[in-house]
Protein backbone atom coordinates (compact mmCIF):
# COMPACT_ATOMS: atom_id res chain seq x y z
CA UNK A 1 0.00 0.00 0.00
CA UNK A 2 1.38 3.44 -0.96
CA UNK A 3 1.05 6.58 1.13
CA UNK A 4 -1.59 7.81 -1.34
CA UNK A 5 -3.95 5.12 0.01
CA UNK A 6 -3.43 6.01 3.66
CA UNK A 7 -5.63 8.45 5.57
CA UNK A 8 -4.45 12.04 5.14
CA UNK A 9 -3.64 12.51 8.83
CA UNK A 10 -1.52 9.33 8.77
CA UNK A 11 0.42 10.64 5.75
CA UNK A 12 1.07 13.92 7.51
CA UNK A 13 2.28 12.19 10.69
CA UNK A 14 4.55 9.84 8.74
CA UNK A 15 6.01 12.80 6.86
CA UNK A 16 6.70 14.68 10.08
CA UNK A 17 8.39 11.71 11.77
CA UNK A 18 10.49 10.95 8.68
CA UNK A 19 11.66 14.55 8.34
CA UNK A 20 12.60 14.92 11.99
CA UNK A 21 14.49 11.61 11.94
CA UNK A 22 16.38 12.69 8.83
CA UNK A 23 17.23 16.11 10.26
CA UNK A 24 15.23 17.86 7.54
CA UNK A 25 13.00 20.90 8.09
CA UNK A 26 9.63 19.98 9.60
CA UNK A 27 6.76 19.51 7.19
CA UNK A 28 4.55 22.59 7.02
CA UNK A 29 1.68 23.91 4.97
CA UNK A 30 2.96 27.50 5.21
CA UNK A 31 4.70 29.19 2.27
CA UNK A 32 5.10 32.71 3.57
CA UNK A 33 7.29 34.53 1.05
CA UNK A 34 8.70 34.37 -2.46
CA UNK A 35 9.92 30.78 -2.92
CA UNK A 36 8.93 29.78 0.61
CA UNK A 37 11.12 29.25 3.65
CA UNK A 38 14.58 30.82 3.21
CA UNK A 39 13.68 31.39 -0.48
CA UNK A 40 14.63 27.76 -1.06
CA UNK A 41 11.74 26.85 -3.36
CA UNK A 42 11.52 23.47 -1.59
CA UNK A 43 8.54 21.86 0.15
CA UNK A 44 9.11 19.03 2.62
CA UNK A 45 7.19 16.02 3.81
CA UNK A 46 4.15 15.62 1.57
CA UNK A 47 3.34 13.67 -1.61
CA UNK A 48 2.87 15.73 -4.77
CA UNK A 49 1.31 14.68 -8.09
CA UNK A 50 3.54 14.18 -11.10
CA UNK A 51 0.70 14.62 -13.57
CA UNK A 52 -2.75 16.17 -13.60
CA UNK A 53 -5.42 17.30 -16.06
CA UNK A 54 -7.00 20.74 -15.84
CA UNK A 55 -9.76 19.88 -18.33
CA UNK A 56 -10.96 16.70 -16.59
CA UNK A 57 -10.15 17.88 -13.08
CA UNK A 58 -7.92 14.89 -12.36
CA UNK A 59 -5.70 15.79 -9.34
CA UNK A 60 -7.10 19.37 -9.42
CA UNK A 61 -8.13 20.44 -5.91
CA UNK A 62 -9.57 23.79 -6.98
CA UNK A 63 -9.32 26.52 -9.63
CA UNK A 64 -10.25 30.12 -8.80
CA UNK A 65 -10.50 32.99 -11.32
CA UNK A 66 -8.63 36.19 -10.41
CA UNK A 67 -9.19 39.37 -12.47
CA UNK A 68 -6.40 41.58 -13.77
CA UNK A 69 -2.72 40.80 -14.30
CA UNK A 70 -0.04 39.73 -11.84
CA UNK A 71 3.23 37.83 -11.79
CA UNK A 72 3.39 37.84 -7.98
CA UNK A 73 3.50 34.35 -6.51
CA UNK A 74 0.93 33.20 -3.98
CA UNK A 75 1.80 32.93 -0.30
CA UNK A 76 0.15 30.65 2.24
CA UNK A 77 -0.26 30.84 5.99
CA UNK A 78 -2.64 28.65 7.99
CA UNK A 79 -5.72 28.00 5.88
CA UNK A 80 -5.37 31.17 3.82
CA UNK A 81 -3.83 31.80 0.40
CA UNK A 82 -2.97 35.36 -0.66
CA UNK A 83 -2.39 36.77 -4.14
CA UNK A 84 -2.16 40.28 -5.58
CA UNK A 85 -3.31 41.62 -8.92
CA UNK A 86 -3.53 44.88 -10.88
CA UNK A 87 -6.75 45.45 -12.80
CA UNK A 88 -6.35 47.78 -15.79
CA UNK A 89 -9.03 50.00 -17.24
CA UNK A 90 -8.25 48.46 -20.64
CA UNK A 91 -10.10 45.35 -21.70
CA UNK A 92 -7.22 44.27 -23.96
CA UNK A 93 -4.51 44.50 -21.27
CA UNK A 94 -2.27 41.47 -21.54
CA UNK A 95 1.25 40.06 -21.49
CA UNK A 96 3.36 39.12 -24.50
CA UNK A 97 5.20 35.89 -23.71
CA UNK A 98 8.06 34.26 -25.60
CA UNK A 99 11.79 34.78 -26.08
CA UNK A 100 12.34 38.20 -27.64
CA UNK A 101 14.55 41.23 -27.10
CA UNK A 102 12.01 44.05 -27.21
CA UNK A 103 12.73 46.63 -24.49
CA UNK A 104 9.49 48.58 -25.05
CA UNK A 105 7.05 49.59 -22.34
CA UNK A 106 3.27 49.25 -22.38
CA UNK A 107 1.47 52.57 -22.79
CA UNK A 108 -1.54 52.15 -20.51
CA UNK A 109 -2.58 55.36 -18.75
CA UNK A 110 -5.93 54.08 -17.54
CA UNK A 111 -6.72 53.96 -13.85
CA UNK A 112 -5.70 50.66 -12.25
CA UNK A 113 -7.01 48.93 -9.15
CA UNK A 114 -4.36 47.02 -7.17
CA UNK A 115 -6.05 44.33 -5.10
CA UNK A 116 -5.19 41.69 -2.50
CA UNK A 117 -7.21 38.46 -2.62
CA UNK A 118 -7.55 35.99 0.25
CA UNK A 119 -8.59 32.44 -0.67
CA UNK A 120 -9.43 29.38 1.39
CA UNK A 121 -6.54 26.92 1.09
CA UNK A 122 -8.76 23.84 1.00
CA UNK A 123 -11.46 25.01 -1.42
CA UNK A 124 -10.08 28.03 -3.27
CA UNK A 125 -13.14 30.06 -2.26
CA UNK A 126 -12.54 33.82 -2.14
CA UNK A 127 -12.81 34.85 1.52
CA UNK A 128 -12.26 38.56 0.88
CA UNK A 129 -10.45 41.02 -1.36
CA UNK A 130 -9.25 44.54 -0.64
CA UNK A 131 -8.23 47.50 -2.75
CA UNK A 132 -4.59 48.36 -2.04
CA UNK A 133 -4.35 51.39 -4.34
CA UNK A 134 -6.31 53.05 -7.13
CA UNK A 135 -4.88 55.29 -9.84
CA UNK A 136 -2.78 55.58 -12.98
CA UNK A 137 0.51 53.68 -12.58
CA UNK A 138 3.44 56.02 -11.92
CA UNK A 139 5.82 53.77 -13.87
CA UNK A 140 5.13 51.84 -17.08
CA UNK A 141 5.54 48.07 -17.33
CA UNK A 142 7.38 45.91 -19.85
CA UNK A 143 5.29 43.99 -22.40
CA UNK A 144 6.16 40.83 -20.44
CA UNK A 145 5.55 42.31 -16.99
CA UNK A 146 2.58 43.41 -14.89
CA UNK A 147 1.97 46.07 -12.25
CA UNK A 148 1.76 43.34 -9.59
CA UNK A 149 5.13 41.59 -9.88
CA UNK A 150 6.27 41.54 -6.26
CA UNK A 151 5.25 38.62 -4.02
CA UNK A 152 3.76 39.47 -0.59
CA UNK A 153 5.30 38.26 2.67
CA UNK A 154 3.58 37.26 5.91
CA UNK A 155 4.56 36.41 9.47
CA UNK A 156 1.34 34.47 10.04
CA UNK A 157 -0.37 37.49 11.59
CA UNK A 158 0.20 40.30 9.09
CA UNK A 159 0.80 40.44 5.36
CA UNK A 160 3.03 43.03 3.65
CA UNK A 161 2.70 43.90 -0.03
CA UNK A 162 5.08 46.01 -2.10
CA UNK A 163 3.60 47.78 -5.11
CA UNK A 164 6.83 49.62 -5.93
CA UNK A 165 6.00 53.25 -6.71
CA UNK A 166 2.49 52.68 -5.33
CA UNK A 167 3.85 52.04 -1.86
CA UNK A 168 4.32 49.41 0.84
CA UNK A 169 1.09 48.12 2.42
CA UNK A 170 0.36 46.05 5.53
CA UNK A 171 -2.89 44.25 6.41
CA UNK A 172 -3.96 41.75 9.02
CA UNK A 173 -5.20 38.34 7.89
CA UNK A 174 -8.83 39.46 8.04
CA UNK A 175 -8.24 42.26 5.53
CA UNK A 176 -7.90 45.21 7.91
CA UNK A 177 -5.34 47.78 6.80
CA UNK A 178 -2.68 48.34 9.47
CA UNK A 179 -0.39 50.83 7.75
CA UNK A 180 0.91 52.17 4.45
CA UNK A 181 4.36 53.52 3.63
CA UNK A 182 5.20 55.63 0.56
CA UNK A 183 8.43 54.52 -1.14
CA UNK A 184 8.73 57.32 -3.68
CA UNK A 185 9.21 56.87 -7.42
CA UNK A 186 10.88 53.49 -8.06
CA UNK A 187 11.76 53.59 -11.76
CA UNK A 188 13.03 50.20 -12.90
CA UNK A 189 14.04 49.68 -16.50
CA UNK A 190 16.99 49.27 -18.81
CA UNK A 191 19.77 51.46 -17.46
CA UNK A 192 21.16 52.04 -20.95
CA UNK A 193 17.77 53.30 -22.20
CA UNK A 194 16.12 55.02 -19.21
CA UNK A 195 12.91 55.68 -21.16
CA UNK A 196 12.30 51.92 -21.23
CA UNK A 197 10.37 51.42 -17.99
CA UNK A 198 9.82 47.78 -17.03
CA UNK A 199 8.10 47.83 -13.64
CA UNK A 200 9.28 47.00 -10.12
CA UNK A 201 9.96 43.35 -9.25
CA UNK A 202 11.81 42.80 -5.96
CA UNK A 203 9.72 41.26 -3.17
CA UNK A 204 9.86 42.22 0.52
CA UNK A 205 11.21 39.79 3.12
CA UNK A 206 10.98 39.66 6.91
CA UNK A 207 13.74 39.54 9.51
CA UNK A 208 12.69 39.45 13.14
CA UNK A 209 10.13 42.29 13.33
CA UNK A 210 11.48 44.09 10.28
CA UNK A 211 10.40 44.38 6.63
CA UNK A 212 13.40 44.63 4.29
CA UNK A 213 13.14 45.72 0.68
CA UNK A 214 15.73 46.06 -2.10
CA UNK A 215 15.09 49.12 -4.27
CA UNK A 216 17.59 49.11 -7.16
CA UNK A 217 16.27 51.66 -9.64
CA UNK A 218 17.39 54.25 -12.20
CA UNK A 219 18.15 56.88 -9.56
CA UNK A 220 18.61 56.50 -5.81
CA UNK A 221 19.11 52.74 -5.45
CA UNK A 222 18.99 51.63 -1.82
CA UNK A 223 18.19 48.98 0.76
CA UNK A 224 15.70 49.88 3.47
CA UNK A 225 14.17 48.33 6.59
CA UNK A 226 10.80 49.18 8.12
CA UNK A 227 9.07 48.26 11.35
CA UNK A 228 6.52 45.51 10.80
CA UNK A 229 4.42 47.05 13.58
CA UNK A 230 3.84 50.51 12.11
CA UNK A 231 5.92 50.99 8.92
CA UNK A 232 8.52 53.31 10.46
CA UNK A 233 11.82 53.28 8.57
CA UNK A 234 14.51 51.73 10.79
CA UNK A 235 17.50 52.05 8.49
CA UNK A 236 18.39 52.77 4.88
CA UNK A 237 21.62 52.49 2.92
CA UNK A 238 22.38 53.76 -0.58
CA UNK A 239 23.63 51.46 -3.34
CA UNK A 240 25.62 52.41 -6.44
CA UNK A 241 23.51 50.12 -8.58
CA UNK A 242 21.55 49.93 -11.82
CA UNK A 243 17.96 48.58 -11.76
CA UNK A 244 17.64 44.99 -10.61
CA UNK A 245 14.64 42.70 -10.00
CA UNK A 246 16.13 40.33 -7.45
CA UNK A 247 14.67 39.58 -4.02
CA UNK A 248 17.14 39.53 -1.08
CA UNK A 249 17.89 36.39 0.91
CA UNK A 250 18.65 35.85 4.60
CA UNK A 251 21.73 33.66 4.98
CA UNK A 252 21.90 31.91 8.35
CA UNK A 253 25.06 30.01 9.25
CA UNK A 254 25.49 28.89 12.82
CA UNK A 255 24.46 31.78 15.04
CA UNK A 256 25.26 34.39 12.41
CA UNK A 257 23.02 35.87 9.73
CA UNK A 258 23.60 37.98 6.63
CA UNK A 259 21.28 39.76 4.24
CA UNK A 260 22.47 38.85 0.72
CA UNK A 261 21.49 40.80 -2.38
CA UNK A 262 22.27 40.31 -6.06
CA UNK A 263 23.40 43.14 -8.33
CA UNK A 264 25.55 44.20 -11.24
CA UNK A 265 27.75 46.80 -9.59
CA UNK A 266 27.11 45.47 -6.11
CA UNK A 267 26.14 41.98 -5.09
CA UNK A 268 26.92 41.66 -1.42
CA UNK A 269 26.25 40.82 2.18
CA UNK A 270 24.81 43.21 4.78
CA UNK A 271 23.98 43.15 8.48
CA UNK A 272 20.15 42.86 8.46
CA UNK A 273 19.89 44.72 11.77
CA UNK A 274 21.78 47.84 10.69
CA UNK A 275 22.40 47.72 6.92
CA UNK A 276 26.17 47.70 7.47
CA UNK A 277 27.99 46.32 4.41
CA UNK A 278 29.92 43.08 5.05
CA UNK A 279 31.24 42.22 1.58
CA UNK A 280 30.89 43.34 -2.01
CA UNK A 281 31.19 41.66 -5.42
CA UNK A 282 31.13 43.59 -8.70
CA UNK A 283 30.41 42.35 -12.21
CA UNK A 284 28.39 39.67 -13.93
CA UNK A 285 25.25 40.02 -15.98
CA UNK A 286 23.96 43.58 -16.13
CA UNK A 287 20.23 42.78 -15.63
CA UNK A 288 20.17 40.84 -12.32
CA UNK A 289 16.94 38.96 -11.60
CA UNK A 290 17.86 35.76 -9.73
CA UNK A 291 17.52 35.57 -5.95
CA UNK A 292 20.65 34.39 -4.07
CA UNK A 293 20.46 30.70 -3.07
CA UNK A 294 21.85 29.33 0.18
CA UNK A 295 23.92 26.13 0.19
CA UNK A 296 25.09 25.83 3.82
CA UNK A 297 28.29 27.93 4.04
CA UNK A 298 28.01 29.03 0.38
CA UNK A 299 25.65 31.41 -1.35
CA UNK A 300 25.02 30.82 -5.08
CA UNK A 301 24.76 33.94 -7.24
CA UNK A 302 23.55 33.89 -10.83
CA UNK A 303 23.21 36.75 -13.29
CA UNK A 304 23.08 37.06 -17.06
CA UNK A 305 22.64 39.47 -19.96
CA UNK A 306 25.76 40.91 -21.55
CA UNK A 307 29.12 39.28 -22.32
CA UNK A 308 29.65 37.77 -18.85
CA UNK A 309 27.02 35.53 -17.22
CA UNK A 310 28.61 33.90 -14.16
CA UNK A 311 27.27 31.26 -11.82
CA UNK A 312 29.40 31.46 -8.69
CA UNK A 313 29.55 30.46 -5.04
CA UNK A 314 30.65 32.86 -2.28
CA UNK A 315 31.82 31.70 1.15
CA UNK A 316 30.10 32.90 4.34
CA UNK A 317 33.45 34.15 5.62
CA UNK A 318 33.70 36.71 2.76
CA UNK A 319 34.63 40.21 3.83
CA UNK A 320 35.45 43.46 2.05
CA UNK A 321 35.61 43.81 -1.74
CA UNK A 322 35.91 40.23 -3.05
CA UNK A 323 35.75 41.07 -6.78
CA UNK A 324 38.21 38.73 -8.55
CA UNK A 325 40.61 39.72 -11.29
CA UNK A 326 39.03 37.17 -13.64
CA UNK A 327 35.42 35.90 -13.71
CA UNK A 328 36.50 32.26 -14.00
CA UNK A 329 38.83 32.17 -10.97
CA UNK A 330 38.17 30.85 -7.49
CA UNK A 331 39.63 32.86 -4.62
CA UNK A 332 39.79 32.87 -0.84
CA UNK A 333 36.20 34.12 -0.81
CA UNK A 334 34.80 32.63 -4.03
CA UNK A 335 34.63 28.84 -3.86
CA UNK A 336 34.00 28.43 -7.60
CA UNK A 337 32.90 30.44 -10.62
CA UNK A 338 31.54 29.36 -14.01
CA UNK A 339 31.70 32.47 -16.24
CA UNK A 340 29.13 31.32 -18.85
CA UNK A 341 26.71 29.21 -16.78
CA UNK A 342 24.66 31.94 -15.15
CA UNK A 343 20.94 32.05 -15.91
CA UNK A 344 18.88 35.13 -16.63
CA UNK A 345 15.30 34.99 -15.34
CA UNK A 346 14.78 31.91 -13.18
CA UNK A 347 16.28 31.55 -9.73
CA UNK A 348 18.30 28.29 -9.44
CA UNK A 349 17.17 25.68 -6.92
CA UNK A 350 19.10 23.45 -4.51
CA UNK A 351 17.33 20.17 -3.81
CA UNK A 352 18.54 16.92 -2.24
CA UNK A 353 22.19 17.94 -2.52
CA UNK A 354 22.09 19.04 -6.17
CA UNK A 355 21.91 22.49 -7.76
CA UNK A 356 19.65 23.00 -10.78
CA UNK A 357 19.68 26.01 -13.09
CA UNK A 358 17.34 26.39 -16.08
CA UNK A 359 17.84 28.96 -18.83
CA UNK A 360 14.99 30.85 -20.45
CA UNK A 361 15.22 28.53 -23.47
CA UNK A 362 14.64 25.45 -21.31
CA UNK A 363 18.25 24.23 -21.11
CA UNK A 364 18.55 22.68 -17.65
CA UNK A 365 21.90 22.08 -15.95
CA UNK A 366 22.60 20.10 -12.78
CA UNK A 367 25.68 20.76 -10.58
CA UNK A 368 27.38 19.70 -7.39
CA UNK A 369 26.94 22.81 -5.21
CA UNK A 370 30.21 22.39 -3.29
CA UNK A 371 32.44 22.33 -6.37
CA UNK A 372 30.40 23.66 -9.29
CA UNK A 373 30.99 20.45 -11.24
CA UNK A 374 28.31 20.03 -13.90
CA UNK A 375 26.54 16.67 -13.76
CA UNK A 376 24.35 17.06 -16.84
CA UNK A 377 22.92 19.57 -19.29
CA UNK A 378 19.66 18.74 -21.07
CA UNK A 379 16.84 20.65 -22.75
CA UNK A 380 13.30 20.55 -21.43
CA UNK A 381 11.27 19.97 -24.58
CA UNK A 382 8.13 22.00 -25.11
CA UNK A 383 7.01 25.37 -23.79
CA UNK A 384 7.68 28.91 -24.96
CA UNK A 385 10.20 30.50 -22.61
CA UNK A 386 10.90 29.65 -18.96
CA UNK A 387 10.67 32.63 -16.61
CA UNK A 388 8.92 31.39 -13.45
CA UNK A 389 11.38 29.87 -11.00
CA UNK A 390 11.09 26.14 -10.26
CA UNK A 391 9.95 24.57 -7.00
CA UNK A 392 10.74 21.08 -5.71
CA UNK A 393 9.30 18.44 -3.41
CA UNK A 394 8.55 14.72 -3.20
CA UNK A 395 11.53 13.92 -5.44
CA UNK A 396 10.26 16.14 -8.25
CA UNK A 397 11.13 19.51 -9.80
CA UNK A 398 8.36 21.64 -11.33
CA UNK A 399 9.20 23.99 -14.23
CA UNK A 400 6.34 26.11 -15.66
CA UNK A 401 6.83 27.60 -19.12
CA UNK A 402 5.46 31.01 -20.04
CA UNK A 403 2.72 29.51 -22.23
CA UNK A 404 1.51 27.33 -19.37
CA UNK A 405 3.18 23.95 -19.82
CA UNK A 406 4.21 22.68 -16.37
CA UNK A 407 7.11 20.25 -16.79
CA UNK A 408 7.91 17.73 -14.07
CA UNK A 409 11.50 16.48 -13.84
CA UNK A 410 12.70 13.72 -11.53
CA UNK A 411 15.35 14.95 -9.09
CA UNK A 412 18.72 13.22 -9.34
CA UNK A 413 21.98 13.01 -11.24
CA UNK A 414 20.34 11.59 -14.35
CA UNK A 415 17.89 13.74 -16.31
CA UNK A 416 14.41 12.22 -16.47
CA UNK A 417 11.38 14.12 -17.75
CA UNK A 418 8.32 12.73 -15.99
CA UNK A 419 5.37 14.66 -17.45
CA UNK A 420 4.13 17.81 -19.17
CA UNK A 421 0.92 19.25 -17.72
CA UNK A 422 -0.89 22.02 -19.64
CA UNK A 423 -2.25 24.77 -17.40
CA UNK A 424 -4.43 26.17 -20.16
CA UNK A 425 -3.17 29.74 -19.78
CA UNK A 426 0.02 31.76 -19.53
CA UNK A 427 2.16 31.26 -16.42
CA UNK A 428 4.88 33.71 -15.41
CA UNK A 429 4.61 33.36 -11.61
CA UNK A 430 6.70 31.06 -9.45
CA UNK A 431 4.54 28.26 -7.94
CA UNK A 432 4.03 27.65 -4.22
CA UNK A 433 3.96 24.38 -2.26
CA UNK A 434 1.59 23.93 0.67
CA UNK A 435 1.26 20.49 2.17
CA UNK A 436 0.24 18.21 -0.69
CA UNK A 437 -0.73 21.11 -2.95
CA UNK A 438 1.20 22.62 -5.82
CA UNK A 439 -0.38 26.06 -6.22
CA UNK A 440 0.05 27.67 -9.65
CA UNK A 441 -0.78 31.25 -10.53
CA UNK A 442 -1.78 31.56 -14.19
CA UNK A 443 -2.81 34.68 -16.07
CA UNK A 444 -6.50 34.18 -15.23
CA UNK A 445 -6.69 31.65 -12.37
CA UNK A 446 -5.00 30.38 -9.25
CA UNK A 447 -4.94 26.59 -9.50
CA UNK A 448 -4.18 24.04 -6.77
CA UNK A 449 -3.26 20.51 -7.84
CA UNK A 450 -2.78 17.59 -5.49
CA UNK A 451 -4.38 16.86 -2.12
CA UNK A 452 -4.24 19.04 0.99
CA UNK A 453 -2.56 16.38 3.13
CA UNK A 454 -3.32 17.85 6.50
CA UNK A 455 -5.53 20.51 7.95
CA UNK A 456 -3.46 23.57 8.86
CA UNK A 457 -4.05 25.48 12.05
CA UNK A 458 -6.91 27.92 11.86
CA UNK A 459 -6.07 31.56 11.24
CA UNK A 460 -7.17 32.35 14.78
CA UNK A 461 -4.82 29.75 16.24
CA UNK A 462 -1.96 30.96 14.05
CA UNK A 463 -2.44 34.46 15.32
Amino acid sequence: MTTRHLPLLTVALLALVTNVAAGEPAATTDWRQFRGDAASGVGHGFPLPGSWNIETGDEVAWRTPIPGLGHSAVVVTGNRVFVTTAVSGREDAGVKVGIYGNIASVDDTTSHSWRLYCLDRNTGAILWNRCLHQGVPRIKRHTKATHANSTPVTDGQRIVISLGSEGLHCFDLDGKRLWKRELGLLDSGYYKVPAAQWGFGSSPILFENTVIIQCDVQQGSHLAAFSLDDGRQLWGIGRDEVPTWSTPTLWRHGKQVQLVVAGYHHSGGYDPRTGRELWKLTGGGDIPVCTPIIADDLVILSSAHGPIRPLRAVRFSATGDITPGSPDKSTEHIAWSLPRDGIYMQTPILYDGLLYACRINGVLSCYLPKTGERIYRERIDGGVGFTASPVAGDGKLFFPSEDGQVHVVVAGKTYKHLATNPLGEQCMATPALSGGLLILRGQRHVVAVGTPCCQPNSTTAAR
